[in-house]
């Protein structure tokens, strides 16, 4: 009956499974301290020394980005200035070509009107000059009828021709300050 007190208990494991079983695991234990451990720590180490490096490159990054964006922003801020400058330029240039190209019409303007002036003078001139010439002859001509001797002698027709223009320019000068 000894015997049967001592038999297999299913709950209770034999002394030697439980001490073999305690080395076994103490075994393991060392050789994942020893051999493992100092790997996956070592994996670790490297992997988060990527990882920060990836995050200071990526800050670094950024921060040249922020850098090209600034100095992009002056460049277009110069480039405004500078295309505002050119404008401006470009539009007092303007104008001071349209003030000489302005003048230079009035200037050739003024030339135009005084030749035609001159022109319309000395047409003026030709025309009174003909104009007395053939008043003269129909003068002549006329008094000579009227008179009965001829008035060919030219010193008398002259004389005479002159006399009556003076007279009608005389009275149209009274006519003309009586309006």
């Amino acid at each position: 009956m000894i015997l049967a007190a001592e038999e297999y208990n299913p709950v209770m494991p034999h002394v030697a499974e439980v001490i073999i079983g305690l080395i076994a695991f103490l075994l393991l234990l060392w050789v994942l301290r020893k051999f493992v451990v100092p790997r996956f720590e070592k994996l670790y180490e490297e992997r988060t020394a990527k990882i920060e490096g990836g995050i200071e490159k990526a800050e670094k990054a950024q921060a040249e980005a922020e850098q090209a964006l600034e100095q992009y922003k002056a460049q277009l801020a110069e480039a405004r200035t500078e295309a505002a400058k050119i404008r401006d330029d470009a539009r007092l240039e303007a104008e001071t070509i349209k003030a000489e190209l302005r003048a230079e019409a009035e200037q050739e303007a003024g030339r135009i009107v005084a030749q035609g002036e001159a022109q319309l003078q000395q047409q003026r001139a030709q025309l009174v000059a003909e104009l007395r010439a053939d008043l003269g002859r129909n003068s002549v001509a006329l008094a000579s009828r009227i008179v009965g001797e001829s008035l060919e002698d030219e010193a008398r027709r002259r004389g005479t021709v002159d006399r009556f223009l003076t007279e009608l320019d005389a009275g149209a000068d009274g006519a003309g300050a009586r309006n």
